[in-house]
């Protein structure tokens, strides 16, 4: 990362973590708290850019690219909430979960997701199976495994994680 001090424009070297995602998504996981339409209209007025070159919201990014990121306003960004902690899964939950894997690699993990339990959590939704993918940790550096699609909450099948 090099940040020019003088007029407070940053910038930053787009990571191999980070490759292959929409330039907002990127604002949104390393600014939480700049709101999408401040972001949108940087975006618009060319102060955003990447490599130099205008962008749009949607614009994929690539490892190696520079983007620039002018001064962020405090009227443009809201605070940021922290997501509440996820409860410590039981020994039952665990067994539960892990009794789903149909298949598991060092890609991919396939689960037999049963009716009526959510993929994700929502407004009164507090049990879903983003919230037991802890159970599903591996390799050394215990990696939480993500959604790759969702199912609704009373359809039974395959559901794929990575």
């Amino acid at each position: 990362m090099v940040a020019e001090k003088k007029s407070g424009v940053e910038h930053r070297v787009v990571a191999a973590a980070d490759a292959g995602i929409r330039l907002d998504r990127w604002f949104r996981r390393h600014f939480p708290g700049l709101r999408h339409g401040a972001l949108v209209k940087l975006m618009r007025t060319g102060q955003i850019r990447v490599d130099g070159a205008r962008v749009a919201p949607g614009t994929r990014i690539a490892e190696g690219q520079t983007i620039r990121i002018p001064p962020l306003d405090a009227a443009a960004t809201v605070p940021h909430r922290a997501s509440p902690a996820r409860p410590a899964l039981g020994k039952a939950d665990i067994r539960r979960v892990r009794s789903w894997v149909l298949h598991e690699d060092d890609a991919v993990i396939v689960l037999n997701k049963p009716p009526g339990l959510a993929t994700q959590g929502g407004p009164g939704i507090s049990r879903h199976v983003d919230g037991l993918l802890d159970a599903l940790r591996s390799g050394k550096a215990g990696e939480r495994p993500r959604l790759v699609h969702r199912l609704d909450r009373d359809t039974s099948g395959v559901l794929l994680l990575a």
